[in-house]
């Protein structure tokens, strides 16, 4: 029973990790678009990336 509980525990954590991966990336992400933006703003170009 407790070698069962500890699977149990470990298969809660990797999940947790794994998907806390996911949601930093996606915020990574948003931030990174984020600061474009106003990068594009500061620069005059309207957001069009200035290409």
């Amino acid at each position: 029973m407790k070698r069962f509980f500890a699977m149990a525990l470990l298969a809660l954590f990797c999940a947790s990790v794994l998907s806390g991966c996911n949601t930093i990336r996606g915020a990574g992400e948003d931030i990174e678009r984020g600061g474009e933006a106003v990068q594009d703003a500061a620069d005059g170009n309207g957001g069009d990336g200035g290409y």
